[in-house]
């Protein structure tokens, strides 16, 4: 009757049919197989190591990583609070050493300027001669100063402000 409506013989579709049987028999064997190896390790891994089960090491997990966001906020707040003590800290230097007196050799006079972020500080001149060691402190808002600033002072200055 097949053969009457698709022209086939009913021998061919049979013999089709039964190999599609047949390799679907195969295909059903080895998704079995696998199945298990996957059981197997799944059995494995809900075993956990030493005994553990996956639960515990999961918890044990989650709380490290709790942990570990609340080191990493605290550490954040410590390095903010850090650069915002940074910009008050000194950070440019300009040094000049120098003869203050004809007389006195080895430059053992200095300026010494200091400023932070915004340029503010100060300049420490020390003179140094005979009869003593004098120091005075000039101090600098915005690159400027109040007093009148020598030679050696505008260089330290200067150089404090890497134009030198």
């Amino acid at each position: 009757m097949i053969e009457y409506y698709l022209g086939i013989d009913s021998d061919y579709v049979v013999i089709g049919l039964a190999a599609l049987v047949l390799l679907l028999i195969i295909v059903m064997i080895i998704n079995a197989a696998r199945q298990r190896k996957l059981r197997k390790a799944y059995e494995i891994f809900m075993l956990g190591n030493d005994g553990k089960s996956l639960e515990d090491t999961l918890i044990d997990r989650l709380n490290q990583v709790d942990s570990l966001v609340e080191a990493n906020a605290a550490n954040e707040r410590n390095i903010d609070t850090l650069f915002r003590k940074a910009k008050q800290n000194f950070r440019k230097f300009g040094l000049v050493k120098y003869d203050a007196l004809q007389e006195m050799g080895g430059k053992l006079s200095f300026t010494l300027c200091m400023l932070d972020e915004k340029n503010d500080g100060f300049i420490l001149n020390v003179v140094h001669s005979r009869e003593g060691c004098y120091s005075y402190v000039k101090e600098i808002i915005d690159t400027n100063s109040i007093v009148a600033l020598a030679e050696e002072e505008e260089e330290a200055l200067s150089m404090a402000l890497g134009e030198k």
